[in-house]
């Protein structure tokens, strides 16, 4: 296998060469995505790292994580690569790791495989507290926008894909900031790969995130409503139609319309000064009881339903750019 890093660099001149010269031997390229960083990071590796592994190469504008690492995917895709690693270069990433973290791919168990800080509970206590609590509602939202129920660690950015994968995705689509790896995911079942989760340790040190959580809160619960509404669409009412479908259709009728009835009865009693007939009550509960019932059941079912078949095992032709559009 024909293994490629990517590295996107943006305000990272003072960790970036020890994370290039601690990246195995068995990497045949590392592309450093210089990302219109004002302190020059493309021409810092330049000057000053002689591995012949190393091509940098430069957004003419700040693309934001997801831009920097799109441009170093459709480089090592041009180059022939065949498994390509994201690694940031704030040194938070192990490259140590890297042999577990493309084993699945290799193997053919996964498509797409990504770091979870979660797995081992003493490396959890070194995790700030703040992020840990953001990370558990953030997957819990990327569970249901993306359908991956059995992940965890969304915005970890520690991951490996196929290049036959990467061929596949739109990737002008993606997201091209700290939404990424999140619309990765939600792009990746779209095509029905299969994604791994990989225990790794946490890495934490005196770099500064340039993420502010107050700011991306309401953003992100937006896309992740907007790709959660995509989702069920397109594999449950464009792509297929199941018994799931029927399922969340009347589901979601029964539930609205209890709902309904029981806040008409409730105002008419209101207004009446006389409570509500044990019929009534029981025709709207009974209504919101079927509603969440089946709402149950289409989450049974779409849990069940993550992708399990190796997606690059199945498409025979050469990875090409990536799709556009």
């Amino acid at each position: 296998m024909r293994l490629a890093v990517v590295i996107p660099c943006y305000r990272v001149r003072s960790k970036v060469l020890d994370v290039l010269a601690s990246i195995p031997a068995q990497v045949e390229r590392i592309y450093v995505v210089d990302d219109h960083c004002p302190d020059a990071s493309g021409t810092w590796v330049e000057e000053r790292c002689a591995d012949p592994r190393v091509i940098v190469c430069r957004n003419p504008s700040n693309l934001g994580v997801g831009g920097a690492a799109i441009a170093g995917y459709r480089a090592a895709v041009a180059d022939g690569m065949e498994i390509i690693v994201k690694m940031d270069g704030d040194g938070q990433m192990d490259p140590d790791s890297l042999p577990e973290l493309i084993g699945p791919i290799v193997r053919g168990e996964a498509d797409y495989t990504k770091g979870n800080r979660f797995y081992d509970l003493a490396q959890i206590g070194r995790m700030p507290k703040m992020r840990i609590i953001g990370n558990a509602a953030l997957s819990f939202l990327t569970k249901l926008s993306s359908g991956y129920w059995d992940i965890f660690d969304p915005t970890n950015g520690y991951t490996a894909v196929h290049a036959r994968v990467v061929a596949r995705m739109p990737l002008d689509k993606i997201s091209r900031r700290y939404f990424f790896e999140s619309d990765m995911l939600f792009r990746l079942n779209t095509i029905r790969a299969v994604v791994v989760d990989v225990p790794m340790d946490a890495r934490y040190g005196d770099e500064v995130s340039n993420l502010s959580v107050r700011k991306i809160v309401l953003d992100f619960a937006i896309r992740h409503l907007r790709n959660f509404g995509k989702r069920i669409f397109y594999n449950y009412f464009l792509r297929d139609l199941s018994l799931a479908s029927l399922e969340l259709v009347a589901g979601v009728l029964f539930l609205f319309s209890g709902a309904t009835t029981g806040v008409f009865f409730w105002l008419q009693s209101a207004q009446t000064g006389y409570f509500s007939s044990a019929g009534s009550v029981m025709l709207a509960a009974l209504q919101v009881i079927v509603g969440i019932q089946l709402i149950l059941g289409f989450l049974a079912y779409d849990i069940a339903a993550v992708p399990a078949r190796t997606l690059h095992l199945l498409v025979n032709r050469k990875p090409g750019e990536g799709r556009r559009g």
